[in-house]
């Protein structure tokens, strides 16, 4: 069995070194990882970090041409993977690898063939307290976004999504920016998968960490949700 483990990167200069040894550090028994990293046009020298990475132990990096945002360099990743699953994981340290093993379980159960790693389900990790409508936001985008596909996640935004290679491929991912989780819930509803949700802790980081979504994107998320509602497989 080999995973794939889609990284998009952009000015993460800070965190990408630590957020790539607790990849490689996390222990998967019969699990082969692939660490494929796309960066998204860094410009604070993000690149000179990952360099010295490339090659290594599994680790595959690749460019995008220009800075076209995070749902194209998701999709630029899940075509060059080559694992039987793809995990997607953001590189600015708010979701934590070692729950990869809980993320993965549902699939090599044979339950599912899309994992959601929920916020909101409750873990006894716990997660950083921070901002109140950014939790508002979450939840009536998650709410739109069950409305229209008839599912009850609780979750919809969250990053950590696992996916059987088939259903990763097959989604032909359009948006570019921060759309890609709408439109990956709605396209993997479509195709009448197995979803589970399990619950995962949660690292947040404010803006003058590094954060990078606002409400324009949430506005976004929620014209893309009435996009793909009934997307055609």
């Amino acid at each position: 069995m080999k995973l794939s483990i889609v990284i998009p990167v952009y000015n993460e200069r800070r965190t990408v070194a630590e957020l790539l040894s607790r990849v490689k550090a996390v222990d998967l028994p019969g699990i082969v990882k692939e660490i494929v990293v796309v960066d998204d046009g860094s410009t604070d020298g993000t690149m000179d970090v990952m360099a010295t990475w490339n090659g290594v132990d599994g680790v595959r990096l690749f460019r995008q041409p220009k800075n076209m945002g995070k749902g194209a360099a998701v999709w630029r990743g899940m075509q060059e993977s080559t694992g039987d699953i793809v995990l997607i994981q953001d590189a600015d340290l708010e979701y934590d690898p070692d729950e990869y093993p809980v993320l993965l379980r549902p699939i090599l159960d044979g339950e599912a063939e899309v994992v959601y790693g929920s916020r909101f389900l409750g873990t006894a990790r716990g997660h950083r307290v921070l901002y109140f409508w950014h939790s508002v936001g979450n939840w009536m985008l998650t709410l739109f976004s069950n409305m229209l596909t008839d599912l009850n996640l609780t979750d919809m935004e969250t990053c950590y999504k696992a996916m059987k290679r088939e259903v990763a491929l097959t989604l032909d991912l359009k948006s570019q920016r921060f759309g890609i989780e709408p439109e990956i819930t709605c396209k993997v509803a479509r195709l009448r998968v197995r979803i589970y949700e399990v619950p995962i802790s949660y690292h947040g980081r404010t803006y003058a960490d590094g954060k990078k979504i606002g409400f324009k994107d949430a506005l976004q998320a929620a014209w893309t949700l009435v996009r793909f509602a009934r997307w055609n497989p």
